[in-house]
């Protein structure tokens, strides 16, 4: 197997026990032949046909073969490579990417399955994160918010604009006091060197990594965590 241009980490081991449907959450329908799994890898897929060779690490546990076989459609347009989580690094979104991290080569982006970025110009957001991680070593692609509730859920962060340029003051993951935060990532993009710190960035207690990360925000982006969206 060819060593990648750039890996991306897809952590698919989640039990999701808040979507309350007796399939996985990634797998719902959104459109005929579209899940929600295939609007998360949109941009994933642009970097494909942008020229770059791209690794697919998939972390998986055993109740999601369905979400396995079902990422057969992509065998021809990524490397795909499934591993299992491992259950010394514990159930979290942490133990996921600490799974992943061991097969990924070149800079990586972390990528949640059910987590879709919407509103025009967005497919190429991952691209352009891609390109400014040696800004900084890290980028994020974000969304305005405002509302308390929604940012105690999602990966806050305190974006401003410095010298023309977004970037990230402050930013931590399910805060339990949001004020201070106005954005949440979707998408987070760091350099090769900088990669072993992506559990920091979903991880309790830690500081996150993605201070005075480049900041690329989109219109808006929807967490598919429960049935109704």
């Amino acid at each position: 197997m060819p060593a990648p241009d750039v890996s991306v980490i897809l952590p698919c081991a989640g039990s999701g026990t808040r979507f309350g449907a007796p399939y996985p959450k990634e797998l719902h329908c959104l459109a005929s032949g579209v899940t929600v799994l295939d609007r998360s890898l949109e941009s994933v897929v642009e970097l494909a046909k942008s020229g770059l060779n791209v690794r697919l690490v998939v972390v998986f546990g055993t109740h999601k073969l369905d979400t396995v076989s079902y990422l057969a459609r992509y065998a021809e347009i990524f490397q795909l490579v499934f591993v299992y989580q491992d259950e010394s690094f514990g159930p979290s979104l942490e133990g996921a990417v600490r799974s992943a991290l061991p097969m990924t080569r070149g800079p990586v982006a972390l990528v949640l399955p059910d987590i879709v970025v919407t509103g025009s110009d967005t497919a190429g957001k991952l691209l352009d994160a891609l390109r400014n991680v040696e800004v900084s070593g890290w980028s994020v692609v974000a969304a305005e918010e405002r509302d308390p509730a929604t940012l105690r859920q999602m990966g806050a962060l305190a974006v401003a604009e410095t010298d023309g340029v977004l970037t990230v003051g402050a930013a931590t993951d399910k805060p339990k006091d949001p004020s201070g935060y106005n954005a949440f990532w979707g998408m987070v993009a760091a350099t090769e060197a900088e990669a072993h710190r992506l559990p920091d960035v979903v991880g309790e207690g830690t500081a996150s990594p993605l201070t005075g990360a480049v900041a690329l925000m989109v219109e808006g982006i929807v967490n598919y965590n429960t049935v109704a969206g």
